[in-house]
């Protein structure tokens, strides 16, 4: 007898619909599963024979051939558990009726019948509500996770004893209600406030100026200057998260088994803070099964490098294409992944090894240890970071007068201000802030008058700026003029904008490498 069934399986941050087939006929008796699958999934072969013993269900000796469709995707994990077992039932005709061609199945099972948790529940559940599926049965404790995709009925499951009184008699089938506690909320809740900063005015305007544009931003001080602290506040001043953004970023946490438990969907946005001790691997993702890693688990808001000299050169040139084309593409054998990498990068450093230079009174580092010391960021990477600001250092007065600075709230509304502007901008386009703007946008977005034409000229050969960097710096007086409206760019923006390359200049030097290499 021949069965069919659905499930779902997961290639990169993206389900798809499985079609698990099941025919039980004559012949010597095996449990036989073909598919182009995983070590885990054909390990499901005896998880099912034995969880359905052990739920009082009494099998034939039979011929049990068990497909997984489509066969020229790979299938991995331990979900397919679930509608296997279903299948082969229904071919036994142990279960049947129309309920199992609207219904799909996720979930592991145990040997005594109970059905374990599964990741990527989320993506698993918006695949199989896209190819038609009416309900699915998961996991008790995938249900919070079911019920925000907040399109299909979820049937949440403790057994496989359960699965089978409910498809014999679905008028009990009863879905999940969403309670309060599922149910995200749209606006932000941080714990942090940009009022907790009371100085840095200079590097509290970058900050602002940096998340209107979503700019890649560099902080440049002494230790102890408020660096991190101002750093650890820039998800509070972004935006609230749209509907398609939660969806995007809960994904990528589903996937890692990330997401928190109090929460069915990722309503902040992404902070993360690797330590400078992490390798290329998980910074950009990967493994035999890829998975995503830093780059995407901070899409959509803000990846933090502290001590940016810290960290392998290699972990940090494989930021440069992530930074031009704000995705990851893993390719294996079986195939290639991707991932979303659309995240605002921000920096912290020390100009050198103890901290203080160019302070003489309290730096005591020789000039080819600074060198060495900022030679570890190549040229090109500094190329991508459209905004350096130095942090001047904290005095008594800020420390004990600090905490009355302006709100984030209300830097969050300018923000926002010079957001809809952007959008408007690029209506149409797949542009979406201004930071991603080719060539040939720049010029289109970003003209001059003649006196603004003439300074940047100057600008150019002064600061002796690639065409890069000269891009940027439109780039950035685009997001400034944005920021105060949107009018045509002005000198004042643009002297504004390419003072943010300035400290580039003094710290890294120019062809004489005096404080640095070329890169």
């Amino acid at each position: 007898m021949f069965s069919k069934v659905y499930g779902g399986g997961l290639r990169g941050i993206n389900g798809y619909l499985v079609q698990v087939e099941a025919d039980v006929g004559d012949g010597l008796p095996q449990f036989h599963l073909v598919g182009y699958l995983a070590s885990e999934v054909r390990e499901a072969e005896e998880r099912v024979r034995r969880t359905i013993r052990n739920s009082r269900q009494r099998l034939e000796p039979r011929r049990i051939t068990v497909n997984l469709s489509p066969a020229h995707i790979r299938k991995e994990g331990t979900g397919f558990d679930l509608p296997i077992a279903a299948a082969v039932l229904a071919a036994y005709g142990i279960i049947g009726g129309n309920i199992l061609k609207e219904s799909a199945f996720i979930g592991e099972l145990g040997l005594d019948g109970r059905i374990k948790p599964v990741r990527g529940v989320l993506p698993l559940v918006l695949a199989m509500e896209d190819a038609g599926m009416r309900r699915c049965f998961l996991p008790q404790e995938n249900i919070p996770e079911g019920l925000a995709a907040e399109r299909m009925d979820i049937v949440g499951v403790q057994d496989l004893k359960q699965v089978i009184e409910l498809l014999k008699h679905p008028d009990q089938i009863r879905p999940e209600q969403p309670s309060i506690t599922h149910i995200g909320r749209e606006e932000n809740v941080y714990p942090v406030d940009f009022s907790d900063i009371g100085s840095q005015e200079l590097a509290r305007r970058a900050t602002e100026i940096a998340v209107a544009g979503q700019h890649n931003i560099l902080y440049i001080g002494r230790p102890g200057s408020g660096k991190s602290m101002i750093a650890r506040r820039i998800p509070t001043i972004m935006p609230c998260l749209s509907r398609e953004e939660q969806l995007e970023i809960s994904k990528v946490y589903s996937i890692c088994g990330l997401l928190p438990e109090d929460h069915t969907l990722m309503t902040t946005r992404p902070f993360r803070s690797p330590h400078h001790t992490i390798t290329p691997r998980a910074m950009v993702g990967g493994g035999t099964s890829p998975r995503p890693g830093e780059f995407s688990l901070a899409s959509r808001g803000v990846l933090f490098l502290d001590e940016l000299p810290e960290f392998g050169r290699a972990s940090l040139e494989v930021l440069r294409q992530p930074l031009e084309e704000r995705r990851i593409v893993i390719s294996r054998i079986h195939g290639a992944c991707e991932f979303p990498a659309r995240f605002m990068l921000a920096a912290a450093m020390n100009p050198c090894p103890c901290g203080y230079y160019p302070d003489r009174n309290h730096c005591s580092c020789t000039e080819m240890e600074v060198r060495k010391y900022l030679g570890r960021i190549s040229r090109p990477l500094l190329d991508r970071i459209d905004i350096c600001v130095e942090t001047a250092a904290v005095t008594y007065e800020n420390i004990r007068d600090g905490g009355n600075g302006e709100n984030s709230a209300t830097i969050r509304d300018r923000v926002e201000a010079s957001r809809q502007i952007q959008k408007k901008r690029f209506q149409g386009s797949a542009l979406l802030f201004n930071s991603e703007m080719t060539g040939a946008d720049v010029k289109h977005f970003c003209p001059l008058g003649n006196e603004e034409e003439d300074f940047l000229r100057q600008v150019y050969q002064k600061m002796e700026l690639s065409a890069r960097a000269c891009e940027r710096i439109l780039k950035v007086a685009r997001t400034i003029a944005d920021l105060e409206g949107g009018g045509p760019i002005t000198r004042a923006h643009l002297s504004e904008a390419a003072s943010y390359r300035g400290f580039e200049e003094k710290y890294w030097g120019r062809s004489d490498t005096r404080y640095g290499n070329k890169g």
